[in-house]
């Protein structure tokens, strides 16, 4: 099969999360398993300004409301995939991906519906023999809309599936209805089973309604979005759509985040010799200016937000040094969050460490070195942090939820709690030490954690299965008929 990815962010070339990695990741595994893939992203500044390697590939006309844009295709490569930048300067040459220091880019709407016709004119102009088209989060969700509305009749499209993949509910791409016109769509879309969303634009619904099948980056997730509580007003629409609806896990990077190789690190170590751990949990120790102690040391590394729970990890804190473990934390985020960990570092010196901003080093450091890796979320889509955790012999103390939940097998693998409180987390990080201090115990844990299998291998097979289903005989009618 032929699998083109359409997705706003790809790594290494530019990304802002989980997102890039995915689209990076995923390709070398599907190409040995004997499939063409492609990848398609915007030619944002930062990859111009990394002389990313590229020849130029096609050259059009895209219509934007009463607009006309010159767009440019170059054609570059990455491990296992050939890559397509759509070139709009005027839309694409800024500094941030979505937004600067004032917030969204008033124009997103413009920018990215363009984008996914331009994606569009790639297939047909340089004559790719698409059979999948995989678009990713609420910057692509308009491909499926157009391949089955406005480019329907098109030979060249009218063989390709669809699969949308959500990688966060909570950002869904919302514009007032007047962009309709600017995105060359149909104002007969503009209803509630549709595109309408409380009298916007909700480009993330039209992906839902019109992809030939839908997925999440974890089997939960998938399930949780039918909630209203998870659903993000969107809970409708997913549970029509819940028999195309699944949830695969993501993978992770492990040549990067392997503790035999990880060059950023101070001492590697491996499942089958653990001396390394010692030296890298000292070390950190000494990074962030925390005495040497018998206590275990529990990690933190991820965005400063009430989402990921560190307001509760804040609340438990003064709890939490009563059990003389160590806390070393480095993320950004909320101001408010910020300061309130620093003052915890002033308050608790011989405990708690706090860096603000990110430092790749150190994240490897604490990855590494900690005993145990806190990640109290309120809701996690799939989460990564937690298997990089597992692959080094830190166990991950997370709360029932999203990617969390089906990441790690409570007293198996790591340890789970289910309230998103204080006392929830004081709970989790509680069984952790009790358990930490069973040697034996903690070391079983520590094996089977270990030798989970987060590769991209396996998230591989899953979705070319999935394609699989895709590309077999038609079955019934196509969504959003």
């Amino acid at each position: 099969m032929f699998i083109l990815h359409a997705s706003s962010e790809i790594a290494p070339f530019a990304k802002t999360g989980g997102l890039g990695d995915v689209v990076g990741g995923i390709a070398r595994p599907l190409a040995k398993l004997g499939h063409r893939v492609a990848a398609v992203m915007p030619l944002y500044r930062r990859v111009r300004d990394a002389r990313v390697p590229m020849k130029a590939a096609a050259e059009f006309d895209v219509k934007c409301g009463e607009a006309t844009r010159r767009v440019k295709v170059h054609r570059g490569e990455m491990p296992g995939a050939e890559v397509f930048f759509v070139e709009q300067n005027d839309l694409f040459d800024r500094e941030g991906l979505y937004g600067g220091g004032l917030g969204d880019y008033p124009d997103n709407a413009e920018r990215f519906s363009l984008f996914c016709r331009a994606v569009l004119r790639i297939v047909t102009d340089l004559r790719l023999p698409v059979d999948i088209v995989h678009a990713h989060d609420w910057q692509t969700a308009l491909l499926p809309v157009y391949l089955r509305t406005s480019h329907a009749a098109d030979p060249a499209l009218a063989r390709i599936r669809t699969l949308f993949t959500i990688h966060n509910l909570a950002y869904q791409g919302l514009f007032p209805s007047h962009f309709m016109h600017v995105a060359a769509l149909d104002w007969s879309l503009f209803n509630w089973k549709q595109l309408e969303f409380w009298g916007s634009i909700n480009f993330m619904k039209g992906g839902l309604v019109f992809a030939d099948r839908i997925t999440t980056v974890s089997p939960r997730y998938a399930q949780e979005i039918q909630s209203r509580e998870h659903g993000c007003g969107l809970e409708g629409v997913l549970k029509d759509r819940a028999a195309d609806l699944s949830g695969i896990l993501n993978g992770v990077d492990t040549e990067e985040w392997n503790p035999g190789k990880d060059k950023l690190i101070p001492q590697r170590f491996s499942a089958g010799d653990m001396r390394g751990k010692a030296a890298c949990r000292a070390h950190l120790r000494r990074r962030m200016g925390l005495p040497e102690s018998p206590a275990p040391l529990f990690g933190v590394v991820t965005r400063l937000a009430a989402q990921k729970g560190i307001d509760l990890l804040v609340d438990a804190l003064a709890e939490l040094v009563g059990t003389e473990a160590q806390f070393a934390v480095l993320g950004s985020g909320d101001d408010g969050l910020q300061r309130a960990l620093v003052a915890a570092a002033q308050r608790w010196p011989r405990q708690v460490a706090v860096q603000i901003g990110f430092d790749d080093r150190l994240a490897h450091e604490i990855t590494a070195g900690a005993d145990a890796l806190l990640m109290p979320s309120r809701w996690e889509p799939c989460g990564l942090s937690q298997m990089y955790a597992q692959l080094y012999g830190t166990l991950p103390v997370v709360r029932r939820t999203g990617g969390l939940a089906d990441s790690v097998e409570d007293r198996a693998t790591g340890f789970v709690f289910d309230e998103a409180s204080p006392a929830g987390l004081i709970l989790g990080v509680r069984r952790a030490i009790e358990a930490w201090r069973n040697p034996p115990a903690w070391a079983a844990i520590v094996q089977a954690a270990m030798k989970l299998d987060w590769s991209w291998d396996r998230s591989a097979r899953e979705y070319a299965a999935l394609y699989a289903k895709l590309v077999a005989p038609a079955g019934p009618e196509a969504p959003g008929a």
